[in-house]
């Protein structure tokens, strides 16, 4: 019931020689990445150790939105929803995006607080955000119930296909020249004379002078390998499939205990909101000092657990020669098992905000884990003082809106083109962690 599979990738078979960039990830910044750089005329090969979004990136929401942003991603959700409009043509493939507007439901005052402050935000970047009450409310959302007071509604926000989207990109990305290596994980990064000169795969060398890491929950454990310290924890997101039901609003919804955005099929993906699960293993302690302010910031939508991810995480290696199999080639994808009591809760709450999902019934269910960061912001950028290594991870849930934006910043950045946004908000040594093998 939980198993993912997103839309096929054909994959490379001829392993090259030489490219100028090579990408670790499949993933949506990861073929973002790729896509831009191959359109550039960069030569670019990308390696997947499983398949092209078989973890987060094809399990996610599938909201595509600028509303509720940090404020140092604002740009860079600005100039992503400016390219998922465009990706379908650019592609020329369905992505599942469409503009459909976003909405968040507040229940009483403190909420209507929380969102008029983040307004200001909104004002200041000339978005078009605001709090929807009374009649008004009723016209955008139809069907809703219950004692709301307002919504945040921000109409250029939109929605895409977690499972279509990524591989619809890769797949351009190819038909741009981009070489795309499914089942193919990184072992290692090569160094000569103290910068980047080619990676190992399993399944021989690619020479090259830039490597951008885009592995998402992996990205700490290949860092590490490397001597880089890249605080990052991983967060358990349980989603389930619902039944197609009428009279509800076409675009993806949320309150603080639900959430819902309609699929291309029509059935719904739903899920609790606010309601995650914090696994405890052992990067919990030795990151515990990085994490905790934010722990205690969101201890109201993190449930800590101790299960088998502590014991497998335990066991798996953090270091590992080239010549060696990587945990990369051990475990393809992460498939976790989802925590199916929210499930069964969000489909309860949003029964009662929207009573014409009473008939609905959940068919699926999974679970992805998602790669967050002490502040919630990911890193794009150089990384570890190793010229031509550059990380594009850490994006704490919000990797599928803005991963279009964040690969054409990686692809600025490693191109040394003028940035599309201001790309300190996203530097890596704003942890001042960093240290080179």
């Amino acid at each position: 019931m939980s198993r993912i599979i997103p839309d096929a990738v054909s994959s490379t078979q001829t392993l090259p020689a030489k490219v100028d960039v090579v990408i670790i990830g499949g993933g949506i910044v990861g073929v973002s990445t790729a896509l831009e750089l191959a359109e550039r005329g960069v030569s670019v090969a990308l390696c997947e150790k499983g398949l092209i979004a078989g973890e987060q990136s094809g399990r996610n929401w599938g909201w595509v939105r600028q509303m509720g942003r940090d404020p140092s991603e604002l740009p860079l959700a600005i100039e992503s929803l400016s390219l998922w409009k465009g990706m379908n043509n650019r592609v020329g493939e369905e992505t599942g995006f469409r503009q459909t507007g976003i909405a968040y439901l507040c229940r009483n005052a403190r909420q209507e607080a929380e969102y008029e402050a983040w307004l200001v935000h909104a004002r200041n970047f000339g978005l078009d955000s605001r709090l929807l009450r009374t009649e008004e409310l009723r016209q955008h959302l139809p069907g809703v119930t219950g004692r709301f007071t307002a919504a945040l509604h921000t109409s250029t926000d939109g929605r895409a296909e977690p499972f279509k989207a990524a591989p619809a990109v890769a797949r351009g990305a190819i038909r741009a020249g981009a070489h795309v290596l499914t089942g193919c994980a990184v072992r290692a990064v090569e160094r000569s004379a103290g910068r980047v000169s080619g990676v190992i795969t399993e399944r021989g060398p690619i020479a090259c002078s830039s490597v951008i890491l885009a592995g998402g929950a992996w990205s700490r454990l290949f860092s590490g390998n490397m001597g880089i310290d890249f605080p990052q924890l991983k967060i358990l997101g349980s989603v389930a499939r619902a039944t197609a039901v009428e009279g509800v609003p076409d675009m993806p919804v949320g309150a603080d205990n639900f959430s819902f955005r309609k699929r291309l099929d029509g059935s719904f993906s739903i899920a609790m909101r606010n309601a995650n699960i914090a696994p405890i293993v052992p990067d919990s302690f030795r990151l515990f000092a990085d994490f905790v302010p934010t722990l205690i910031k969101s201890w109201r939508e993190l449930k800590l657990r101790v299960g088998n991810r502590f014991i497998q995480e335990w066991r798996t290696p953090r270091s590992w020669a080239s010549d060696e199999v990587s945990p990369f080639e051990q475990v393809r994808i992460l498939d976790p098992v989802p925590f199916e009591r929210f499930n069964r809760e969000g489909l309860a709450h949003l029964v009662k905000a929207f009573p014409a999902f009473a008939n609905s019934r959940i068919t699926q269910s999974w679970a992805g884990l998602i790669d967050v960061t002490p502040d919630a912001v990911p890193v794009i950028g150089p990384a570890g003082g190793v010229p031509g290594f550059f990380i594009a991870s850490g994006f704490s849930g919000h990797g599928f809106g803005i991963g279009p934006g964040a690969g054409k910043l990686m692809a600025d950045i490693v191109t040394g083109a003028e940035p599309c946004v201001d790309p300190a908000p996203f530097r890596f040594d704003r942890f001042k962690k960093t240290k080179a093998a």
